[in-house]
């Protein structure tokens, strides 16, 4: 596989224009280069902005020729899902429309990577309504992964995962309400983090949904996160802004600030509880991550499971309701153009009655209950991140069984619930080559020392990361 500019991390093309070596309009042409390469096979980018790109990565290269870069991501490409603001761009949410609604104005998110002087390439793609965990849309098609077109990228953030795993530069940012961020994560190989509620502001927030970015390192995921997390009045959720580099102040450091595993006490959850049960290889993987952070001095303890498949199907019905209550607010025609699967999905919810919807708003407080008083004991959390490994990529769900509840968010969807920061990082491999990521979960506000954690765990394993198989 051959790389380019489009390949180095966040810091390396921060070092690369502060010391001359080369400039943001050298690295947007290497990434474009990229997408036009990979674009045909894996379809990543909904929208895509190749003069407005290259106009801001001009305009940061003379900033930083002049020695005033706007921050550390000055110049550095990177791309937003479909459905965060940026103005002037369609935001259809992964679904076919008649007429197709414009954003109006900027989210947080895009104008803090836009103040930083970070290079948006483009919007990635989504699922309808972001209600699958694979790249099948009735606007977009397939997405697919660059690893193996074969094979999803996951989903819903399906275009922020691929276009992190072809190289279309350091960072990309999704979003995720029940798993988003980090099944691509694990399906791809990446690192990624679902924030705590509220860190990453949003000016449409709802239950359970956290923007974050998704990245070949977390590294990458760290630098995006410092930018993306200033607060935001919009976000009536929004958290304070957490200290940026005040590792001293987390457990888990040592005397230099370094993130340590001595004296921390980690939970190992290896059985959800729910839905479908973590394939051998899935388990064994996440049991040699758990011995990583054993062997260098973290006292590890085993998690039982703390919800059902009940929670589950109260779950997975609540979002039905609101996903049929978002199909009848469309025209009929428009109605019509949703994918079968998603309409179908959505009519299981049609007819729940009020009494209903209401034990299922119960029932998802308490999931947020229970896994907060499972967890409280403990530093850290590792889990799989899902079951098994990527499936097909015409597939829209791993498990595609309509009427059933979604049997693979058993370990992600609660840390939604519950609001805690959860990031997932590369672990291993099946025996044929499709990656599995660990689930590195925190209490609530612990965003800083999960992303620790994980950026140590990926020191401490060395595992090669996986490589594209298109645009090589």
């Amino acid at each position: 596989m051959t790389t380019s500019l489009a390949d180095r991390s966040a810091a390396e093309m921060a070092a690369g224009f502060a010391g001359g070596d080369f400039d943001p309009v050298e690295v947007h042409s290497a990434v474009v280069d990229r997408m036009d390469d990979c674009e045909p096979t894996i379809n990543a980018l909904f929208h895509r902005d190749d003069e407005r790109s290259r106009d801001a990565a001009a305009a940061s290269a003379a900033r930083w020729r002049e020695g005033r870069p706007l921050s550390d991501l000055d110049g550095v490409p990177v791309t937003i899902k479909e459905n965060i603001a940026r103005r002037g761009v369609p935001l259809p949410s992964g679904h076919a429309w008649v007429e197709m609604p414009v954003a109006g104005h900027d989210a947080p998110i895009t104008e803090r990577l836009e103040e930083a002087g970070a290079v948006v390439l483009g919007s990635t793609t989504m699922p309808d309504w972001g209600m699958l965990s694979s790249g099948v849309s009735s606007l977009h098609g397939i997405t697919r992964s660059p690893l193996d077109p074969s094979l999803t990228t996951g989903g819903s953030s399906a275009g922020a995962g691929a276009a992190a795993a072809a190289g279309y530069g350091p960072i990309h940012i999704g979003s995720d309400i029940g798993g988003s961020i980090r099944l691509p994560c694990t399906w791809l190989g990446l690192a990624g983090l679902k924030p705590s509620f509220g860190r990453v502001p949003l000016d449409a927030p709802y239950l359970g949904r956290c923007a974050g970015p998704l990245a070949r390192t977390m590294a990458d995921v760290k630098a995006a996160m410092d930018i993306i997390s200033a607060p935001d009045d919009r976000d009536y959720s929004r958290l304070p802004r957490f200290a940026a580099d005040d590792a001293q102040s987390l457990p888990g450091s040592d005397s230099a600030g370094a993130f340590d595993p001595r004296g921390l006490r980690i939970g190992v959850q290896l059985d959800a509880g729910c839905g479908v049960a973590a394939a051998a290889q899935v388990r064994s993987a996440v049991t040699e991550a758990a011995e990583r952070f054993s062997a260098a001095g973290a006292e590890i303890v085993t998690v039982d499971p703390f919800i059902d498949d009940d929670h589950l199907r109260d779950m997975d019905l609540f979002w039905r309701v609101r996903s049929w209550a978002d199909l009848k607010a469309l025209p009929v025609d428009e109605q019509a153009l949703i994918l079968p699967y998603i309409q179908q999905w959505a009519q299981d919810g049609a007819d729940t009655s009020g009494v209903d919807l209401m034990r299922c708003y119960h029932s998802v407080q308490e999931i947020r209950r229970r896994t907060v008083e499972a967890t409280a004991e403990f530093d850290l959390v590792i889990s799989p991140t899902a079951p098994e490994a990527a499936f097909p990529a015409e597939q829209p769900m791993p498990y595609p069984q309509v009427h059933e509840p979604m049997g693979h968010i058993g370990f992600t969807m609660p840390f939604n619930m519950s609001e805690q920061p959860a990031a997932t990082v590369l672990a291993g491999s099946m025996d044929d080559g499709r990656t599995i990521g660990v689930q590195i979960a925190g209490r609530r506000f612990a965003d800083e020392l999960v992303m620790a954690a994980g950026a140590w765990f990926e020191a401490a394993a060395d595992l090669e990361l996986p490589t594209r198989s298109v645009g090589v």
